[in-house]
C-alpha cells in the first residue's frame, strides 16, 4: 500500500515538533560558576548540580569560567540558548550590580538574564590585622578618619559583597580605605596574617579559625542580630548602624526568554533541592542560610538590591578597579 504524499509530507513536518516536545531536560545541563574551585559559589554550584542531577536524571555539569568580577561566565550565559541548558550561579556582582560599576560587562543582568531562584545569603564579619590597634568598631572608625588612605582593605572582586559593603561604609562614616580586590577569600585572607592589607568583611567562615586563633580581630557583623557562628561578635544594629546591613547571596538563573515552564521546573527542584537538611547544613558551615526563592521574589530582591546599591555606587564614587 502506498503513503499518500501528502500524509508523508505532513508526517516530516511533524517532526520537528515530536523532537522539541521532549521533555526537559533531554541532555546535559552547563552551570555556569563565575568564580573558581572552592569558592562559595562553587561550593553551592556543585551542591546544587549534584540535586538537580538525581531530580532530573540528566548530568548537571559545573563549569568554572572566572574572571572581571564574575562578568566573563555572567556574559557566556547571557549570550547562550535560551533553552534552560546553560545556567549561572550568580552572586551580588554579576546578577544584580556590576552594571553599575563596570563601563561595559558585556551584557545587562536586567535585559539578558532570567531569575531562577534565590539560594542562599549570609551575614559578612568586619575583621582587622593585629596591627590597626583598635578596641572596637567604633575606635576603628576613629582611627579611620584619622589616617585617611593609610588604611588598605580586601575583597573577593569589584562588585562582590564584601567591596561594596565596605564602601558603604567609607560613605556612611565619611572615611578613606584603599581597595585591593582579590580573586576569592583564600588570597585575601593570605595577604592579611601576611601584614599587606590592613582589614576587610568576609563571610564568616572565611575568618573565623583566624580570629580563633587570635591572627585578626573581629570588629562586627553585617545583620540586624548576631550570627550563630560568632555570638561573641556584635552586630552592626547594636552598634547603632543597623544601616550597614548587608548579605552576601548566591542564585541561579537562566539567559533571558528561557521558556517559562523550563523556569518552573527548575525552580521547583531547585527549591527542594536547598531545602533538604543536608544541603542546609553543608551551606550552615560555610556561613549561609537557604533562602529558596521562587522566580518572582528573586526578581524583586534583585531590585531591590540595585536600588541599594547604585546609590551606594554614586555616592561612594565605587568603580571596578
Amino acid at each position: 500500500m502506498r503513503v499518500p504524499i501528502v500524509l508523508f509530507v505532513a508526517v516530516l513536518a511533524a517532526l520537528p515538533c515530536a523532537a522539541s516536545a521532549q521533555p526537559y531536560p533531554s541532555k546535559p545541563v552547563r552551570v555556569v560558576v563565575p568564580y573558581p574551585p572552592g569558592s562559595t559559589p562553587d561550593i553551592v554550584g556543585r551542591t546544587l548540580a549534584g540535586r538537580l542531577q538525581g531530580a532530573f536524571g540528566q548530568p548537571f555539569v559545573v563549569e568554572n569560567r572566572t574572571g572581571a568580577g564574575g562578568n566573563i561566565g555572567a556574559e557566556a550565559v547571557a549570550k547562550a540558548p535560551a533553552d534552560g541548558y546553560t545556567l549561572l550561579i550568580g552572586v551580588n556582582g554579576p546578577a544584580a550590580i556590576n552594571k553599575f560599576l563596570y563601563k561595559n560587562p558585556g551584557y545587562d543582568s536586567d535585559r539578558d538574564l532570567s531569575p531562577i531562584s534565590l539560594l542562599a545569603s549570609a551575614p559578612q564579619m568586619l575583621v582587622v590585622a593585629p596591627s590597626v590597634r583598635v578596641g572596637g568598631f567604633r575606635e576603628f572608625i576613629q582611627h579611620a578618619r584619622a589616617n585617611p588612605g593609610r588604611l588598605s582593605y580586601g575583597s573577593v572582586g569589584s562588585g562582590s559583597a564584601s567591596h561594596l559593603t565596605m564602601e558603604l561604609l567609607k560613605s556612611d562614616a565619611k572615611v578613606f580605605i584603599v581597595h585591593i580586590p582579590y580573586r576569592g577569600f583564600p588570597p585575601a585572607v593570605t595577604d592579611m596574617l601576611a601584614g599587606n592589607i590592613d582589614t576587610m568583611f568576609a563571610i564568616v567562615p572565611a575568618v573565623l579559625p583566624q580570629v580563633k586563633a587570635g591572627k585578626m580581630r573581629a570588629l562586627a557583623v553585617t545583620s540586624l542580630k548576631r550570627s550563630a557562628l560568632a555570638p561573641d561578635v556584635p552586630s552592626v544594629a547594636e552598634l547603632g548602624y543597623p544601616q550597614l546591613e548587608s548579605l552576601a547571596w548566591i542564585g541561579l538563573l537562566a539567559p533571558a526568554a528561557t521558556p517559562p515552564e523550563v523556569v518552573a521546573r527548575l525552580s521547583g527542584e531547585t527549591i527542594k533541592s536547598m531545602r533538604a537538611a543536608q544541603v542546609r547544613d553543608l551551606l550552615g558551615k560555610q556561613g549561609f542560610d537557604v533562602v529558596a526563592s521562587s522566580p518572582s521574589d528573586f526578581a524583586k530582591w534583585i531590585r531591590a538590591e540595585q536600588d541599594k546599591w547604585s546609590k551606594v555606587i554614586q555616592a561612594s564614587g565605587a568603580a571596578a578597579d
